[in-house]
């Protein structure tokens, strides 16, 4: 009896044992599962894009090369994207590239032009920095095959920290030539510090735009040709039916032979002295070798 308890009891432990490990597993299963489709989500927004740090600034661009589905579809997806999520399109240029064309007769009048063409599109996007990885997602879930993507980010602490002292230089330079006496001097280096205070006005604008808005350049294409059938006139038809006409050719025939005609006798009254004078000498030749025959007809 005491063996058969014990044989039980040992039975029962290792069942416990079996069921503990295979709970283990299954917790361990699902967490790297969570943490995998984790890292999936970080990989399709990029932690670059996403970039936060205190006491630091940066300008982010990205540029993103992708086939898609449909070009026009697309294109008109992502720029609704861009506009509700605050930013706007700078650039967008699609167009069809033509692989080859060809006219096929299908009666006396109608005939079908066959295109083969390739749609893509080239576009410029300015978005809010912070939604930077929001649009990126959007468009990536637009994407038949991703060609590559790419995101800068450009530390610009140092960059604005200078600027800041660049300002308070060129202010108490200002302030010190307020204190010469007014001459043409100081004219001149009121004038050189105001211009050199404008240009680093600008350059803090541009640097505080591109810190609020993220440039992403976007190039999307369909990776198979399409066909468009256009229907068009059977001009080879047109021009043989129009190539030769006898009658109408003949009358053009005697009517430029008029004008010929017309030419030649214009350009011989042009040159009418040419043809007096050859008249004249053609006279005097004849005259001249007239009377040499007489002569030799007396002295016979």
């Amino acid at each position: 009896m005491k063996t058969t308890y014990i044989k039980l009891t040992f039975g029962v432990a290792i069942l416990l044992g079996i069921y503990s490990c295979k709970k283990s597993e299954a917790t361990v299963s699902d967490s790297e599962t969570a943490q995998y489709n984790k890292n999936i989500v970080a990989d399709s927004v990029s932690s670059a894009a996403t970039t936060l740090l205190k006491d630091k600034q940066f300008i982010k661009t990205a540029n993103v090369n992708m086939e898609v589905k449909d070009v026009y579809e697309a294109t008109i997806s992502i720029e609704k994207s861009v506009l509700e999520l605050g930013g706007f399109v700078t650039h967008s240029n699609l167009q069809s590239n033509v692989v080859s064309e060809e006219t096929f007769n299908i009666s006396n009048e109608e005939a079908k032009l066959v295109k083969r063409y390739q749609t893509e599109n080239t576009m410029q996007v300015s978005v809010p920095t912070e939604k930077l990885g929001e649009f990126l997602t959007l468009i990536n879930s637009k994407k038949l095959f991703l060609n590559s993507r790419v995101i800068n980010v450009e530390d610009v602490t140092s960059r604005i920290k200078y600027a800041e002292l660049e300002g308070k230089r060129i202010k108490k330079t200002s302030e010190n030539i307020s204190q010469l006496k007014t001459n043409k001097d100081k004219v001149d280096m009121s004038d050189e510090n105001r211009s050199e205070e404008n240009q680093q006005q600008l350059a803090n604008m541009d640097v505080a735009d591109n810190l609020k808005y993220s440039t992403v350049d976007v190039y999307i294409k369909e990776p198979k040709l399409r066909i468009a059938e256009i229907a068009v006139t059977n001009s080879k038809n047109i021009d043989n039916k129009y190539k030769f006409n006898f009658f109408y050719s003949a009358k053009n025939a005697f009517v430029e032979g008029c004008y010929l005609i017309q030419r030649l006798v214009v350009g011989l009254i042009m040159i009418w002295p040419l043809i007096l004078i050859a008249a004249v000498a053609f006279y005097f030749y004849r005259k001249n070798k007239f009377n040499k025959k007489q002569i030799q007809t007396t002295g016979k």
